[in-house]
């Protein structure tokens, strides 16, 4: 029996986005001799444009294009939504150059002429980086989803419990026998499929707001 695919565990892709030909036609090459599947485009107008997996990724981009810059773009991602993890590549870089990029957050500077193993190595950490994320956010909406099923009297109890009040000091501040308050967070804790009390704790520590 093969397990479902979700988003963390897709093949991941490898976005290249660079205005030479002859790059992305070397860098397609490179990246399908170890087995990773690549999109190239010839301009970040044209990355956008084209609609994107939802499975691990990683942003292969120059540095000096017409039009827009991969710098500018790389600082442009989080208010568009595109939480790729960066590999920047160029011909034309100096440390400064470098230094901005990876503070603003790309995984890796890379000077043409570069050797092939050190970008793909950095394209594998970036993959792992964005497979981790996919998992979390399917985690957390995992969550969330045994959140919903709640009651809204067994949220009211869990909030409480989750403060460290005891069943009879959530019963008088609710107006509710102790008996309900038992049954209430054990229902609670059954749907929320937690098997423990710290466990439940740290369920609603990760839901933080939506909770």
């Amino acid at each position: 029996m093969t397990c479902p695919t979700t988003p963390a565990t897709a093949d991941p892709i490898v976005y290249v986005v660079d205005d030479d030909p002859s790059v992305r036609a070397a860098l397609e090459d490179l990246l399908a001799s170890v087995g990773l599947r690549a999109q190239c485009f010839g301009a970040t107008r044209d990355f956008l444009a084209h609609p994107r997996d939802n499975a691990p990724g990683c942003l292969v981009l120059d540095v000096r294009m017409p039009g827009q810059s991969g710098l500018d773009f790389h600082r442009q991602l989080g208010a568009l939504g595109i939480p790729l993890p960066v590999v920047f590549i160029t011909g034309h870089g100096d440390m400064a150059m470098a230094v901005g990029a990876m503070k603003a957050g790309a995984i890796e500077f890379l000077a043409k002429p570069f050797r092939d193993q050190d970008l793909l190595d950095a394209i594998q950490n970036g993959i792992a980086r964005d497979r981790q994320r996919l998992a979390q956010e399917a985690a957390g909406a995992e969550l969330r989803a045994r959140w919903a099923t709640l009651t809204p009297g067994e949220q009211e109890v869990v909030r409480l419990v989750v403060q460290g009040q005891l069943n009879k000091q959530i019963a008088w501040q609710l107006q509710l026998s102790e008996v309900t308050v038992k049954v209430r967070r054990g229902q609670a804790m059954r749907k929320m499929q937690a098997s423990s009390l710290p466990e439940l704790v740290r369920m609603v520590d990760r839901l933080g707001d939506a909770a």
